[in-house]
Order: structure tokens, then C-alpha cells, then sequence
């Protein structure tokens, strides 16, 4: 199982924004340098708290300090923006990390977002489809474009000069683009069907219960057969909210105290989603009352805070849960305690995941 990186990234709003962007740069960093094989960065446009506002900018910023770690869009929310200029932007980003860019997209799930970019009450998943439909003639197709479309048109016929390049837009690096992901966050998600119909991989969101993170697979499935290729587990992503330390008081103090910041985390997505009528994600049964549904209770779920050992033995009953995944993603959360949160994915790194792959292989 390889080892990635995920963050919303969510910071408390009172908090300098200077100082959180440059922390979330910083874990980001740190990652690289401790072997994570990839680390994917979301944005919200109409967020104080979930602060960065464009992801691809913010990868454009650690392209050259580091090396190894492949980027991620995680998500680019498709319905917000234009087809032509965001098949652009991934292509100038793809050849800046010159093909370590995986391209995470979605239909953007934040209210708020909705209504500045005047697509709430629209059919944002329809949206959704004809903009990456659009990207993906614009990278594998030639100008000057013919695409119509419900929502875009793109094409620069009136104006295209090939001699002087006028009119062109750059392909990606990768042939004939970037692997694409999209984010699953609603249990037996059919997107994750319809995705991998497509030649795409999931990733499972960090706030759903491990019964339902286990439903994405069969999707999974469903849709690689149906594509006539093999479902392959080592393409599966789940991302799980995770502290580590070095004892077991800090590790449930920090974790799950009154002052934590995986509470403030779940705090925010908890009141966020019961807000939107989606209280379903937190509950085991879909006979559970809303009442039972609490903050404790979530954070009890899904939160696995303790040592190395104990982490371990969590992260191998989850996978007996869901099943084999290929790559599990260290979720960011805002470091309430910088020496904390670097320590624990310095411990994911070292301790954890090459325990987790030694009880694996036997």
C-alpha cells in the first residue's frame, strides 16, 4: 500500500491567512521529503475557512521545491469555471511539473460556490460532464475546435492564425492528458461507476464510515467491466483522517480532546453536511435516527488518533473492512500544534505504513 497525502485544506477562520497558506505549502514539502508518493490540494472559492481558492495555483508553487511527489487537483470544481480556459491551465501545469500532475475533478460541492458563480439550482453534474467532455477535445482534438455544448461553446475559427500560433491551445505533457480522478463521497456511489467506465479512478472521501468507503469498490468494478478492463485495487485511493504520536495521552488529547483540530475538522464538515440534508454520510444504517448522529460520535468514527501500534492495528482493521486499496491518503488538517502534526506524518511515513505493509504481505 503506498502512502499519498490529501487536504481540503480547513484552518480555523480566525487564523492568519499568510501563515495557514504557508503551513499547508509546508506539509505539502514535508511530504515530498518523507516519500509520499502524491499529495492532492481542493479549493473553495467562497471559504474563509477552506482557504485556498485555486488548487492549481497552489501547485504551481511547489513545483520547484520538490521533486518526487506527484500533485493533485483534489478537486477542480468543473461547473465554476470554463472548459477552454481550465484544459489551458492544466496543460501549462502539466508540462511545469513536467507529468507529475493527476487531475482531480468534480461537480464542487460547496453551497456558497453555487450562488457566486450563478450555477445553483443548475444541473451542475450535467455541467460536470460537458466541461471535462470539452477539456478532453480541446487535448486530444485540433483547433480551431467545433464544440458546442448546453452550457459552452469553444471554438476560435473567426480568429485562428496557425502561422503565428494564434488560436492554439497548449496539449498537456502527459499523452494524451493527465490520469484522472474524481472524488467519491456518497455511499455505492454511482459516479464511481460511471468514472471508471471512462478510464478514471476514485478516490473515497476521509469522512465516510468504513462500511461505506467497502461500497465504492463493487462500483468500482461494475464500471471497469463494463469498459472491458480490469479493476485493479492498486488504482483505488482512500483517503482516512489520522493522527499519530508517540504516546498514547497526546494521542487522544490532540486527536479527539475538546482543543483538537480533528474536531474542529469534523465540527465544520459535520454542520456543513447536516445543513445540506446530507447527515446520511455519517450514519452506519440508513435507519439511524438524525439524533444519533452527533459530533462526538462522528469524530469517534472516523478519527484514528493513538501510537504507531495502535494506528496500525486501526489502519489493518479498516482495510479488513473495506478491502485492498492501492493507496491510502494521509488526510491534512490544520496544525493546531506544528510540532505535532509534523511529527505524526513523519511517524506515517517512518513507523506506521511500513508496519501496515509488513502485516500485508504476510
Amino acid at each position: 500500500m503506498k502512502l499519498g497525502y490529501f487536504t481540503m485544506p480547513l484552518h480555523p477562520p480566525r487564523r492568519n491567512y499568510v501563515e495557514t497558506l504557508k503551513e499547508d505549502r509546508e506539509a505539502i514539502l514535508l511530504a515530498d521529503r518523507l516519500g509520499y508518493c502524491e499529495a492532492f490540494v481542493g479549493e473553495h472559492v467562497t471559504d474563509v475557512a477552506e482557504s485556498v481558492t485555486s488548487c492549481t495555483a497552489f501547485l504551481a508553487s511547489l513545483i520547484h521545491q520538490t521533486s518526487r511527489i506527484k500533485l493533485g487537483t483534489g478537486t477542480l470544481n468543473l461547473p465554476n469555471g470554463h472548459p477552454a480556459q481550465l484544459a489551458a491551465t492544466v496543460s501549462m501545469l502539466d508540462h511545469m511539473l513536467e507529468g507529475r500532475l493527476i487531475v482531480g475533478i468534480s461537480p464542487g460541492g460547496l453551497p456558497s460556490d453555487w450562488e457566486a458563480f450563478e450555477n445553483m439550482g443548475k444541473n451542475r453534474n450535467a455541467m460536470f460532464v460537458e466541461c471535462i467532455d470539452h477539456m478532453i477535445a480541446i487535448w486530444t482534438g485540433e483547433p480551431p475546435y467545433d464544440l458546442k455544448g448546453e452550457f459552452w461553446n469553444v471554438s476560435t475559427a473567426k480568429t485562428m492564425i496557425p502561422d503565428i500560433g494564434q488560436g492554439i491551445i497548449p496539449k498537456p505533457f502527459q499523452k494524451p492528458y493527465p490520469p484522472i480522478v474524481v472524488t467519491a463521497v456518497e455511499p455505492f456511489s454511482r459516479g464511481v461507476t460511471e468514472a471508471a467506465k471512462r478510464g478514471w479512478d476514485p478516490i473515497s472521501a476521509n469522512f465516510l464510515l468504513p462500511q461505506w468507503v467497502a461500497s465504492h469498490w463493487p462500483k468500482y468494478a461494475e464500471g471497469c467491466a463494463a469498459a472491458g478492463r480490469q479493476a485493479d485495487p492498486a488504482n483505488w485511493r482512500v483517503a482516512k483522517t489520522v493522527f499519530v504520536a508517540d504516546d498514547d495521552a497526546t494521542a487522544r488529547k490532540y486527536g479527539f480532546g475538546p482543543d483538537s483540530p480533528y474536531r474542529f475538522y469534523y465540527k465544520q464538515l459535520h454542520f456543513k453536511l447536516v445543513r445540506a440534508g446530507r447527515v446520511n454520510l455519517f450514519k452506519p444504517t440508513r435507519e439511524t435516527p438524525d439524533s444519533e448522529v452527533t459530533l462526538d460520535s462522528v469524530v469517534d468514527n472516523l478519527v484514528i488518533a493513538g501510537t504507531v501500534d495502535q494506528v496500525v492495528d486501526e489502519l489493518l482493521a479498516f482495510r479488513e473492512t473495506t478491502g485492498d486499496f492501492g493507496t491510502l491518503l494521509y488526510c491534512g488538517i490544520d496544525w493546531a500544534d506544528a510540532k505535532l502534526g509534523r511529527r505524526s506524518m513523519e511517524l506515517m511515513a517512518e513507523k506506521v505504513m511500513p508496519a501496515v505493509n509488513r502485516a500485508i504481505s504476510k
